[in-house]
């Protein structure tokens, strides 16, 4: 996990709650009412791998709450919170994924990756959300649990695809570049 919280992840939370809030408008619909593949999961996933839980449970939160606020007029919490739990559940082992440092170019690293993925994302939206939707909303299970079954689904196949390519790319240009030196 990393420990260590400084400006480059402050940075990482203001870059990464901005392009969560633009690309809350790019969905694709999956057949289930308000429930669509989302390509904003993919940044949550690449920068809580780069830059651990506070950053992606910080963008999870704000990204969501803000995106809901601007682009619905109304924030969905049961849904806001469970984006905490995914940042926050592939965060805790970013120091295993080594992205910055340059080492997620390895099969086990990317296998590794996308079990916690799918794991975080079954807590995060076939129970939180749901318990959350049915706590708070008083939303019938029926439809929340298909609800989030779907999210689910959508989720671990958009981190799969388009998270493993953003953290393996970036991983590559950060390795390239860690034997770089400062001339004077």
């Amino acid at each position: 996990m990393n420990k260590k919280f400084g400006i480059r992840e402050v940075v990482a939370i203001g870059i990464g709650t901005a392009l969560f809030v633009v690309l809350t408008t790019v969905q694709i619909p999956i057949g289930i009412p308000n429930t669509y593949l989302q390509p904003r999961m993919a940044i949550l996933a690449f920068l809580s791998a780069a830059f651990g839980p506070i950053v992606g449970a910080v963008i999870g939160l704000l990204g969501h709450a803000l995106g809901d606020a601007i682009f619905y007029g109304s924030v969905w919490w049961s849904w806001v919170f469970p984006e905490a739990v995914v940042g926050i559940g592939i965060g805790v082992f970013a120091s295993r994924f080594a992205v910055k440092e340059g080492g997620f170019v390895s099969a086990g690293k990317i296998v590794l990756f996308n079990i916690v993925q799918i794991i975080a994302n079954a807590i995060a939206w076939i129970l939180v959300a749901p318990v959350l939707d049915i706590v708070v909303y008083a939303e019938p299970s029926n439809k929340v649990f298909a609800q989030g079954l779907f999210a689910f689904l959508g989720n671990i196949i958009i981190i799969g695809i388009l998270g493993t390519i953003c953290m393996a790319a970036y991983s590559k240009v950060a390795g390239s570049s860690q034997g770089l030196e400062k001339e004077d």
